[in-house]
């Protein structure tokens, strides 16, 4: 069961700071999930295989085609801003 100690310990490690409120309510909130991670422990796992994958498709992908692109000159047409062969845009970095 998780106490306060225990919660002071995992969030050293972790390197988090809690909050007053995080404090009181995260005890509750772990010690839910340990009791609820004890209950699939208790389920009878015997007879099924491990899961690698959670489908049996092998490959779901297309093969690459070669297709007809746009054409260069048809794609800046619906540029907003353009400057000779390229797209305009706003800068981001500095």
């Amino acid at each position: 069961m998780i106490n306060e100690n225990t919660l002071q310990k995992l969030a050293k490690l972790s390197r988090l700071e809690l909050s007053e409120e995080e404090k009181k309510s995260l005890p509750d909130e772990l010690n839910k999930i340990l009791n609820w991670m004890n209950e699939l422990n208790e389920v009878n796992t015997d007879d099924i295989e491990p899961l690698t994958h959670l489908t049996f498709e092998v490959n779901s992908f297309r093969e690459d085609e070669v297709k007809n692109m746009l054409e260069h000159t048809k794609a800046l047409l619906n540029a907003p801003k353009k400057d000779d062969d390229y797209f305009r845009v706003p800068k981001v970095l500095e």
